[in-house]
């Protein structure tokens, strides 16, 4: 396989800067973090391809292009707590992590969630993300409020118990629609314990599902 690093510059370069992601704490994050090492081992030398890529039990690891973009809209500053729902390979909550965040993050597949726990925490080190077995859909309140909640499933509505979590201030993104098609990725404001919700273009996820999902 090609060196990985020089994969990863060349990801930043023809895909993400070429589509306009301009958060230099995002470009910085995703030259950093192994992409190669979140996918299947067969996989490897794909891993850093403008697309989707399975990761088993019917999930995925989104393209590298999606995970920029959202991260980007969740304006992720150093010392956030930040709450995923989806841990899935681990990848974005690495993400996350290297922008200085505080990551808490939730798998509801046992294989996935130790995969991801053993590469995060024991592999690769990462000391601010913290894993959790659950339903995501209702998200983590023992550790609310969260500055950002990102979900990486679509589900048929926001679930009430994540904007409930979100913080004063905060932002919420989550894809919403029909199951694997007609989604779209719905960005939530929290101010003066009010919510705005914005329209932010057509995504393509797999089901978000738990007792407010699918």
């Amino acid at each position: 396989m090609i060196d990985p690093k020089y994969r990863r510059e060349r990801m930043v370069r023809e895909q993400l800067e070429a589509r306009g992601i301009r958060d230099q704490d995002v470009l910085r994050a995703m030259r950093t973090v192994p992409r190669h090492l979140f996918v299947q081992e067969a996989l490897a030398s794909q891993a850093y391809d403008d697309r989707p890529q399975p990761i088993g039990h019917g999930q995925t690891i989104s393209q590298p292009y999606i995970v920029a973009f959202m991260t980007e809209l969740l304006q992720v500053k150093p010392g956030m707590k930040v709450l995923e729902i989806g841990t899935g390979s681990g990848y974005q909550a690495a993400v996350l992590s290297e922008m200085g965040a505080t990551v808490h993050t939730i798998e509801r597949v046992r294989e996935l969630y130790d995969a991801a726990r053993k590469l995060l925490l024991q592999d690769l080190k990462y000391g601010r993300i913290k894993l959790r077995l659950d339903d995501g859909t209702l998200g983590w309140p023992q550790d609310a409020p969260f500055d950002r909640i990102l979900v990486t499933a679509g589900g048929p509505e926001v679930p009430k118990p994540l904007t409930e979590q979100l913080a004063e201030g905060g932002r919420l993104l989550i894809p919403v629609g029909e199951r694997r098609r007609n989604q779209e990725l719905v960005l939530i404001t929290k101010e003066k314990g009010e919510l705005r919700e914005e329209r932010k273009g057509g995504v393509l996820f797999v089901d978000l599902v738990g007792q407010y999902g699918w």
